[in-house]
This record gives structure tokens, sequence and C-alpha cells, in this order.
């Protein structure tokens, strides 16, 4: 089939990946120039820790503390929007160790299986990702966050996850080029990095080599439908017939699905990062600072900070007061690595797409027949890039998927 997919961001290129792998002819579209993405600026995390749902208990009454202020991990730009007050009703709703049950066995099964297809495809590229196995710390300052951490340790112990609790020397003991000011942590050793920047340039080079059309800066405007199936996507500088259409747009999903009648709950997150180039003294480990809700990532000789979850509708802008906090974090945790905040060009933001349950969308759409939805991934894009294309493309060949789709259906 000739196959057009809505989105050039990680979801987008695996997906094309595997849809190319599998014998289709791939055209990508996309809104941007495919060089400054959310794919780009995020933390490379692949992370099988995560696998309790974004929408989880007491993550509300976190939140309420934290929501109006502009300087809080959390924050809610203040707006009356009807697409944010029922995203944030079925949010509510969803934060409950009920919700946590069900959901969490599919998320975990979703992210194993992208940790082993990422691994295969960072091979496949010649290491271009620069991926690296070397495991996850989550860090805390209180005695509190010791215990919640401890906690999800044990739950983890569950999914066959293994863990360590870490004192403050332990933890010490993993980085011997910066100091280490924690009570202690817990490290993740199935947990992995990569280069975000390098995995999206290594990864859109090869499908460009592979035959997969690019077409830029083009803005999806409608679609031409027959008998419940697109057969014309409508762009600002032209159309394209196909024969099946994946969207994955990212925290532009809610929108572009609208103009098929599909009603998807989807609210952009926005996050900040810093990326420092050059480091003398680097971390060995990524690590997550859960008390600041800042996480960390050594590439190489660069050093990426970043953190926070704006809720403010989609825009870019950079907003320094809540950039401030996140290098104020880092400095804390590491005291040598003497960070400091640097001007507005210099920070990077970008839009996470959230669904109310924590779990992608990822299916056909519920009114056509050639429709294929895959977004709605939060903070886990990259983490369930590889295991969304390669299900996509056994959904789109009717083949038997890896795991269980129900939990990600698009009409849940």
């Amino acid at each position: 089939m000739h196959i057009t997919i809505i989105g050039a961001g990680v979801i987008g290129l695996s997906t094309a990946y595997y849809l190319h792998e599998a014998g289709h002819e791939v055209t990508i579209i996309d809104k941007g120039d495919g060089k400054n993405n959310c794919s780009f600026g995020n933390a490379g995390y692949i992370s099988p820790s995560h696998f309790i749902p974004l929408a989880s208990p007491g993550i509300v009454a976190q939140g309420l503390k934290w929501m109006l202020s502009s300087t809080s991990p959390f924050y809610i730009k203040p707006r009356i929007n009807a697409s944010l007050i029922k995203w944030g009703w079925k949010f509510y709703t969803k934060a409950n160790e009920k919700t946590v049950s069900k959901n969490a066995p599919h998320l975990n099964n979703i992210l194993q299986l992208s940790r082993n297809l990422m691994i295969n495809l960072d091979h496949a590229n010649g290491h271009g990702f620069e991926l690296e196995k070397k495991g996850c710390l989550m860090l805390y300052k209180t005695q509190e966050t010791a215990s919640h951490e401890a906690t999800l340790a044990n739950e983890a112990l569950k999914y066959g996850i293994e863990t360590s609790i870490l004192s403050a020397s332990e933890v010490q003991s993993m980085e011997s080029e910066v100091k280490v000011d924690a009570l202690g942590g817990v490290y993740f050793p199935i947990d992995c990095h990569l280069h975000p920047v390098k995995m999206m340039h290594t990864l859109s080079n090869s499908l460009v080599q592979k035959g997969v059309k690019f077409c830029y800066n083009q803005d999806v405007k409608d679609f031409i439908i027959h008998n419940n199936k697109v057969s014309e996507v409508i762009t600002n500088k032209g159309n394209f017939p196909c024969d099946h259409v994946v969207i994955a747009v990212g925290s532009w999903m809610e929108v572009l699905t609208k103009k098929l009648g599909i009603n998807l709950l989807l609210q952009p997150g926005k996050g900040y990062s810093v990326t420092y180039a050059d480091r003398q003294n680097n971390l060995n480990h990524p690590a997550i600072l859960v008390d600041d809700r800042v996480a960390m990532t050594p590439l190489g000789k660069e050093l990426r900070v970043g953190g926070t979850m704006e809720l403010s509708g989609i825009n870019q802008t950079i907003n320094m007061h809540r950039v401030h906090p996140i290098i104020a974090a880092a400095n804390k945790y590491y005291p040598d690595i003497k960070l400091t905040v640097p001007s507005e060009d210099k920070i990077w933001s970008g839009l996470r797409p959230c669904s109310p349950d924590g779990l992608p969308y990822i299916g056909p759409s519920p009114h056509h027949k050639n429709v294929t939805i895959a977004g709605g991934h939060a903070m886990l894009g990259v983490s369930l890039a590889a295991a969304t294309g390669f299900l996509v493309k056994q959904l789109i060949n009717h083949e038997k998927t890896a795991i269980p789709m129900d939990a990600f259906q698009v009409d849940r």
C-alpha cells in the first residue's frame, strides 16, 4: 500500500521504518522542517521503570498544590477552555489505584517490548543513536520521597524489573566525576538512554536512503473521504492520494483528528531542557531528581537538564520563571557542576501529548477503514516509539499483535 504518515517526530519515523520494512510505500508529511520537534529536546530515556501511568494516586493532590505556581514542577495556566476542563475531569477520575492496577500491566508490556526493539533499531543503524544501557537513578532528598520510591521499587519486582535501593554513599560510588548531594536513590538497571538529536538524524537519514518520501512545511488542512475511507490528504501545498493514513502528530492530535470527527481527549504538556556542551566533569548515569521532577542525562561530553509539566495550550514560548528552578535543582543535587541559566535563545521547549489516563492512543479510527492513530505518549515518546511503530505495522497488516491492544484503543 501507499501509506501517508502525518507527523515526523520519533513516533512517525519509527512507524515509517517498520511499514517500509514490511514492503509498503511510505510518505511522511510534517508541518515543520523536521529539525526541532519534541523528539529532539527530550531527556532521551528508554524507561521500563516508568510503568506507573501519569494518572496515579496522589498526583491530583500534589498537582493542586503546584498547579497555580508558575515556578512549580507542574503548572496549569488559568483559563476557561472546554477541552482542558474535559481532560482535567477525566484525569481526576482516572488517578486512582483501580486505574493504575488496570493500566500498569499494559504500560509495562509496551515499555518492555519497546526497549528491546529500540536496542535492535540502534544496532541496525550502526549504533547511530548512541544508545547506552547504563540504567537510571531516582534520587531524593526527603524521607517521604524515599518511602514512596521504595514502594515503587517493590512494585517493579512484580513485573520482573530489577531494582536496588541505594544509600547516599552507594549513589556517590556510581558517580566518580561529580559530587552527589542526596539522601539516597533507587537504581533501575533496565533503563537505557540515547542521544535524541543523533537518533532523529540517524533514523530520518536511514529512511531517506530507503526511499521514504519526506514532505516538510506542509500543514494538513483537511481530508477527502469516500465510503469511510480517506482517499487524499489535503495540505496547504497540495493533495496526497493514499491507501492508508497514520496520524502521529503529537500534541496537535486533538486538533487534527477533529477534522475526521474523532474526539480525543489530549493536552499538550510543555517541558523545557537545556543542553550544556563540552563538560569536563559529567554524570556517569542518567538521573531523575524526584523531589523536583528534573531529569539529568549525560550525552557524551554534553549534559542535558530538563523538566516541568506546563499545561498552557499549544504554545512554545519560554517562561524563564519555570527554567530557573530546573537548573537550581540540578545544582542542588550536584553542587560542583555549577550550571548557569543560559539566555532564552539557548533554552529548548517542547509539547508532550498527554492522554488523561496515562496510556497512549494506538489503534484504528472508530469511524474510518484506513486511518490509524498513534499518539498521546506524554513523557514516554522515545521510550514507546519503537513498539508503537511496530504495533501500528502489525495492525495495518492485520497481523497478530505482539501484545494485547485493547487498553490503547482510540475510543476507550
